[in-house]
Formats: structure tokens, sequence, C-alpha cells
């Protein structure tokens, strides 16, 4: 482990106050706690100072671009001005484009709709499949699972050699896996890709809540994230990098806004002029509070001091490590092993249990959010837990005996809103359903593990 829990408790700072941070769940056995929200890697809650942020501009809101009225024009500058907010943030070179999206998965599906005719993708099998599905349409090679962060380099080497080095080619990765955490060698992989003349997005759902991301420094041609894992309500995201491939290619959606001029011809049909900037692919009226609330974030966490957060990250990776190593049931998964580089995401498997029941009793007796499943990177979890994709598991009673292979895993994540307390109940929750078994009956209802009632 990077740092010990006993050294770090020594240097971190208290957790940035975030929506819910005071919720209260019921117990099946009976009162109340408070909500430990550990399922950041599907979404993290808001931080406070983005939800203060929003409200206070909301009484002013208004339509953006074209209209006159005071509030148009200062809901306009809002919109512009988080572009820019958000392009600081990642570190933008002057030519590149910020154009905002729904989600990771939007901008990715975006990038794949302006890729060039011909184009050959490269991908790992471990992504999410917002980055693993997107490319359906192109010449897509899927790599193997490297166990290494230097095999994951030389595998995407030897692909980029054997490619028609006359054709344009996209390298697609994460930053940091939703699975194990573990961060990927994005500027070694970059490297190799523009060395055979290929380009790279970064997924960086994972990555930019928990470290910096600047586009120059890794030298990565775009980079994708979504507002809903950075601390800010759902419904934004974000596809940042070269402009060349987004003017080039027609408008991911037609409409207003993305439109320069319009005129009827005289056959009956009808001439557009697309715009070159980022509005080309932000057809319709824009999600202005959503765009603010991500620049909020965005300056949030700048403000809060990448160093200071990173280290209060490793203090609760610790914490969490260290607690689920004292039980030998626990298997946690990994693609790198121990000591790879991290963040606060943490897989595991329980033998003897069935994941979702496991899941399931940690909400219903402890007031504990974390996840359970193949975490929409069904091949990468295959792989880790060695399991046959056909098989299913019922949730009512232990999947796999002792011995036996699990067929889905749990997932506890957190980040700078988590408060050490959350991940200490975790632990002390986890051994005690280990050794002393749930203390309900559990069944299964509508594909999901709940506690049985009546």
């Amino acid at each position: 482990m990077s740092v010990s829990t006993a050294a770090a408790d020594q240097s971190v700072c208290a957790p940035l106050s975030v929506l819910g941070r005071d919720v209260t769940v019921p117990l099946v056995t009976g009162g109340e706690v408070t909500y430990a929200a550990l399922d950041y890697a599907a979404s993290a809650p808001a931080l406070q100072r983005v939800w203060d942020d929003v409200a206070a501009y909301a009484p002013y809101y208004g339509s953006v671009h074209r209209g006159a009225g005071y509030l148009s024009q200062l809901s306009t500058d809002l919109f512009e001005n988080a572009r820019r907010t958000v392009a600081e943030f990642l570190g933008c070179r002057p030519a590149d484009q910020v154009v905002f999206t729904r989600s990771t998965t939007d901008s990715l599906n975006l990038l794949a709709r302006v890729i060039p005719a011909g184009c050959q993708v490269f991908v790992f099998e471990t992504e999410h499949h917002a980055s693993l599905l997107p490319w359906q349409d192109a010449k897509v090679t899927y790599l193997n699972a490297p166990r290494t962060p230097r095999q994951a380099v030389e595998t995407l080497e030897r692909a980029l050699a054997d490619r028609d080095p006359h054709g344009p080619a996209l390298v697609c990765v994460t930053g940091a896996s939703n699975v194990t955490g573990e961060l990927w060698p994005v500027r070694e992989l970059a490297a190799a890709a523009h060395a055979h003349g290929a380009r790279i997005v970064l997924d960086a759902a994972q990555l930019a809540p928990h470290h910096p991301v600047d586009i120059g420094d890794l030298d990565v041609d775009w980079v994708a994230f979504s507002g809903h894992k950075l601390y800010a309500p759902f419904g934004t995201g974000v596809l940042a990098g070269r402009a060349d491939w987004l003017q080039a290619a027609e408008p991911y959606l037609a409409g207003g806004g993305a439109s320069r001029r319009v005129t009827r011809r005289t056959d009956g049909g009808v001439d557009v002029e697309w715009h070159e900037s980022a509005a080309r692919h932000e057809a319709g009226s824009p999600n202005v509070i959503g765009a603010y609330a991500v620049a909020s974030a965005c300056k949030a966490l700048t403000e809060a001091g990448w160093d200071t957060l990173v280290a209060r990250e490793r203090h609760l990776i610790a914490k969490v490590r260290e607690g689920l190593a004292e039980v030998p049931e626990v298997r946690i998964l990994s693609l790198f092993g121990d000591d790879a580089p991290r963040v606060g995401v943490i897989s595991f498997v329980v033998e003897g249990w069935n994941s979702s029941h496991f899941a399931a009793a940690l909400s219903a007796e402890y007031g504990i959010g974390v996840r359970d499943g193949l975490f929409c990177a069904h091949p990468l979890v295959r792989t880790l837990l060695g399991t046959d994709p056909q098989t299913q598991g019922e949730c009512g009673a232990p999947e796999a005996a002792p011995g036996e292979k699990s067929l889905n895993a749990i997932r506890v994540s957190f980040g700078a809103g988590t408060p050490d307390e959350h991940v200490e109940r975790f632990v002390k929750a986890v051994r005690e359903l280990v050794t002393q078994g749930a203390q309900w009956t559990y069944r299964t209802e509508d594909g999901r593990c709940v506690p049985a009632v009546g």
C-alpha cells in the first residue's frame, strides 16, 4: 500500500461538504443510521458548493446565444464561461474545443460518429461499456486484458504495428478502471499511439474526480468525462480536444444551434451551413445549468487542491484495503497487483457469498450503499473472476461454495466527500457478515436481492 493508515491520519484534510451527508435510512433490524454512500464510481454526490452555485443562478435562468434580453445575455455568458472553465480544468490547448454532452457515454458516441471513414479503432477489453461499445461501425480491434502497465503498452504497440499505416486510427483507453480503480499508463499509451500515427481518446470518467487531468501533459487528443461522477448533478458530460475531426463531420444532432445558416433551394430542399465551433455538435437548447454545475465542480476541486484531495483518498484506500486484508474470505480484484497506484474504487468477492446478497445485507442491516454485479464492464469482470458469461446466480443462497468461482462482484467506491466513519463502518460490516452471517432473510425480486418481508 502506498501509505499506511497511521501515517495518513496525520496529513489529510476533512472531507468536502456534499449533499446527503446527513441523510438517515431505516435498517431492517430496527432504527435508523446515517447513510454511507460508497458508490461514488456510479454517481458521486453533488458538492454543496456546486448546489449553492446552481441555486444562486436559478432565478436568472434564460435562453442562450440568441436572446436579446438581459437574462438571456447573462445565461449565454455563464454558459460560455463554463466552457472556458472546463478547458482550463483539463489543460486544453488553444485550438482544442470543449463540447458539452449528456455523459461520458454520449461523448464517446459523439466521437465515434465523427471519426473518418476507414478509421481503425483499438480498445482494450477491460474498458467500461461506454468506451468499449460505441465503435461498432468502425473496424475495431479488441485487445486482451494486460496484467501489467508495461504489458498494456507493449500490447498496443504490437497491434498498431500491424495496422494499415496509411489510414486513420484511434486508441480508446480509460484513465482509471471503474472495476479495480487502477491507474492506466495513459502518457505511455499516448506516446505509443502517436508513434504509430494514431490518435487517442481518454475516458476520464473515473480519473477526473480523483486526479488532475491535463490534456497537454498527457498528450492525448481527446478527453471525455461525466459531471455526475465529478460531484455535479446528472445530465452533463464533456468531450474536449482536437477540433479537426469534429469540424469535418456532420453534426451529431441536426437542429437549431448547430446551424449557422439555412436556405431554401429552388428544387424545394434546403442547404445548411453548420457551425465550426463546439456548437456544431450541441444542437437544441443546451443544458446551461448542467454546464454551470460542471464548471463549479471543476473550480471547487481545483481550489481544494489536488495534493490534499489525493492524500485524503490514499488514506481512505489504505483503510479499506487493510481492513479487507484482515478477512481471509475476501479477495480483492486486480489486474496490475496490490502495489499498483489506484483511485478509490475497489471490487472484491467474498468466498461462499452471493455478491448481490452481500450488498443487500450491507444496505439493509448497516445503511451502506455499494454496488454489485459486473459494473458495465462485463468482459473485464469475467476475466478477473474466471467465469462463464452464460452462468447466472441467485441471491437467496450463497452462489458459490468454498473453492468455487463467484459469478459477480461487489464494488465499494469513495472520494472527496467520504468521511472516515463510512469506510470504517463498511470494513466492520464486512467482518461481521463474514464471521456472523446476515441477521435477515433475503429473496430475489425483479432480479434484485431484497430483504424478505412477512
